[in-house]
């Protein structure tokens, strides 16, 4: 059975990202402004409402560059489990989504628990869920 979707989209969760990921993060979605424009504008404003953090200060269950994330597609009820990466080391076989597609720019902050409306490729929007968030392999 399919969960509904709220009626009303609420408020956007709040992001965290580490100083340094918001960086390389934000150069990346520079460089793509051109090729990708909707997906780098989209990751570009979810950075300016970011909260950054160093490394050692990110709360507990924060999508951050290599999490492993499990999320949920309220609409469809389709779990997904991939490994959030940059660009270079993205292959959608081996389950490694790239930060700058709109998945991937949709999970970044995220915390364990948060839902967030977002576009997928096709324009329509997409009601995820975060169900869980292991932190990258030290």
């Amino acid at each position: 059975m399919t969960n509904p979707a709220p009626a009303r989209p609420p408020e956007r969760p709040p992001i965290h990202v580490i100083d340094s990921e918001y960086d390389a993060i934000a150069a990346l979605a520079l460089q793509a402004r051109h090729r990708q424009p909707k997906v780098a504008g989209l990751l570009l404003a979810e950075l300016d409402r970011a909260e950054v953090h160093t490394a050692r200060e990110l709360p507990a269950r924060i999508v951050s560059m290599h999490s492993v994330v499990t999320f949920l597609d309220r609409g469809s009820d389709a779990s997904r489990t991939v490994e959030l990466v940059y660009p270079q080391e993205a292959d959608i076989d081996a389950g490694k989504v790239s930060i700058l597609t709109p998945v991937g720019a949709g999970l970044i902050g995220l915390a364990q628990g948060d839902s967030i409306l977002w576009p997928d490729r096709d324009g329509h929007e997409r009601w995820l869920e975060i169900v869980d968030v292991r932190a990258p392999a030290a």
